[in-house]
């Protein structure tokens, strides 16, 4: 069974930091390219970055380019998005997710199960 199972996130004031990490299980996670998509209040779905499979080569969107970094430990089936001077509008469900572009959409399998983070002071 594929799953993915998030955790981190949480309350952060604006300038904080915080790391999400998405553990995979049920399929050859080091086969997959992987991404971060978030959704803000009232708003769509935002792709975040991307990471191939081996981990050599990601991309961010530009809003958030310098500030998070994405990362993947292949022997630990996990993907982690490091988030560094976040900004209230970082505010948002975030989501990982099988592919790069992801494949599926929320409550699919091929996507973890959504965490909250709130930037606020």
């Amino acid at each position: 069974e594929v799953q993915l199972v998030q955790s981190g996130g949480g309350l952060v004031q604006p300038g904080g930091s915080l790391r999400l990490s998405c553990a995979a299980s049920g399929f050859t996670f080091s086969a997959y390219a992987m991404s971060w998509v978030r959704q803000a209040p009232g708003k769509g779905l935002a792709w975040v970055s991307g990471i191939n499979s081996s981990g050599g080569t990601s991309q961010y969107t530009d809003s958030v380019k310098g500030r998070f970094t994405i990362s993947r430990d292949n022997a630990k089936n996990t993907l982690y998005l490091q988030m560094n001077s976040l900004k209230t509008e970082d505010t948002a469900v975030y989501y990982c997710a099988t592919g790069w572009p992801p494949i599926g959409t929320i409550g699919s399998p091929d996507w973890g199960q959504g965490t909250q983070v709130t930037v606020s002071s």
